[in-house]
């Protein structure tokens, strides 16, 4: 049986708008997850344009866990080598910074965090 090109059409798109749905659904409980992180760990907001901020929160806590789960959980860090790894993660506020991070593996976010230039570091430097 082949069912019509206005049927395929219409399956087509109440699938794509069920995958969107979803999506925004998946983002809004990162997004949430991330906030939440954000607080409990005293991480600084980010800086940057508008739209590019949800998304940095997401991305420095998606790095900054999976870097935790790397080098603490999986890894021979202890808490003391962890906390100067967070104080060097709250003095990057450019939200960009964490998204073009966003890639990387966990084990190199201690090598990033010190090779991030002043201009991703916070506007309360007063060097800037």
């Amino acid at each position: 049986m082949q069912i019509s090109s206005d049927c395929w059409r219409a399956a087509r798109d109440a699938d794509s708008a069920s995958k969107e749905q979803w999506l925004a659904g998946k983002r809004a409980q990162e997004q949430q997850a991330a906030v939440e992180w954000a607080e409990k760990f005293d991480m600084p907001p980010l800086e940057g344009p508008e739209k590019a901020l949800d998304w940095g929160v997401r991305s420095r806590h998606q790095l900054m866990a999976a870097a935790h789960t790397v080098l603490v959980v999986e890894g021979a860090w202890d808490e003391a080598d962890w906390a100067e790894v967070e104080e060097k993660a709250r003095a990057i506020s450019r939200a960009g910074w964490w998204i073009d991070q966003r890639g990387a593996e966990g084990s190199d976010l201690p090598e990033l965090l010190d090779a991030a230039g002043e201009d991703d570091r916070g506007t309360e430097n007063p060097f800037r």
